[in-house]
C-alpha cells in the first residue's frame, strides 16, 4: 500500500503507553504513513498550536520528528484513557476549535463500553478502534485522511467563495424574475356581450303591429275600419 512522498498522509498518534504508541507507529510506517507520536493530549494540542504558552521538556521532547509548524497533520488516533486528559476531551478541545475542527479523530481504548463509543461518535470521531489496533484498522483510516489530502485550505476556500458566488446569482435571478412578473402586462378578461332576447323583440313587433292595427281599424274578424267617420279606408 505504498504512496508516492510528496502525497504522504500525516498522523498524530497520542497515548501514554509506550508499547501501543510504537505499535501504532509501526502499522502506520508499513502503510507508508508519515506518523508523529505524543504521551498526552496536552501535549497533542501543543502540537498542533491550540496552546498559547508551550511548555516544552528539553529531556522530553513532546514532539517528534518535527514541530506543528512544518507538517500538516491529516488525521488524529489517540486512546481513549489518558491521565490530565481522556481522548474524548482531547476530541471536543479539537472540535471546538476553528482551526483543528475539520482534522478527522479516531479514538482507541482496550475497553469495549458502548457507552463511551456512542459518546465518542456523538462528539465527532470518525471511528472507534479496540486495541490492539491492526493493519485493517490503519487501512480504514486512509478514507478519512483523504478529506483533507484532496481538499486543501485553499480549494476549500475557493469552493466556498464559488457556493458564495452561486448563491448570490441565484438570489439575483430570483429578484430579477420577480421584477419582470410584477410588470407583465395584466390581461383583462373580456367582456361579454349578453345575449340578444329574442323574447323582448318578439314583443316589441307584436306591440308595433297592435298599433298599426290599431291605426288601421284592423277588427278580430280581420276587416280594416275605419277610426275615423267619414273617411274611406283603400
Amino acid at each position: 500500500m505504498g504512496m508516492p512522498k510528496e502525497s504522504q498522509f500525516h498522523v498524530l498518534a497520542v497515548d501514554d503507553s509506550l508499547i501501543d504508541r510504537k505499535l501504532i507507529e509501526r502499522l502506520l510506517k508499513i502503510s507508508s504513513i508519515q506518523v508523529t507520536t505524543v504521551d498526552s493530549g496536552s501535549k497533542a494540542l501543543q502540537f498542533l498550536g491550540l496552546h498559547e504558552n508551550e511548555q516544552t521538556n528539553p529531556d522530553h521532547p513532546s514532539v517528534s520528528p518535527k514541530s506543528h509548524q512544518e507538517v500538516e497533520v491529516n488525521l488524529i488516533i489517540t486512546d481513549y484513557c489518558m491521565p490530565e486528559m481522556t481522548g474524548y476531551e482531547l476530541l471536543k478541545k479539537v472540535k471546538e476549535s476553528s482551526s483543528l475542527r475539520n482534522i478527522p479523530v479516531v479514538i482507541m481504548s482496550s475497553e469495549n463500553v458502548p457507552s463511551r463509543v456512542n459518546s465518542c461518535l456523538e462528539e465527532g470521531a470518525e471511528e472507534f478502534f479496540l486495541k490492539p489496533v491492526r493493519l485493517s484498522d490503519v487501512n480504514k483510516l486512509v478514507p478519512h485522511m483523504m478529506k483533507t489530502i484532496t481538499r486543501p485550505k485553499d480549494i476549500i476556500q475557493n469552493q466556498k467563495q464559488d457556493e458564495e458566488e452561486e448563491q448570490q446569482n441565484e438570489e439575483a435571478e430570483s429578484q430579477t424574475t420577480e421584477v419582470v412578473q410584477s410588470q407583465e402586462v395584466q390581461v383583462q378578461p373580456q367582456q361579454v356581450q349578453p345575449p340578444i332576447n329574442n323574447n323582448n323583440n318578439y314583443n316589441n313587433n307584436i306591440m308595433n303591429y297592435k298599433v298599426i292595427e290599431e291605426g288601421l281599424g284592423v277588427g278580430e274578424d280581420g276587416a280594416r275600419h275605419s277610426r275615423y267617420s267619414g273617411l274611406a279606408v283603400a
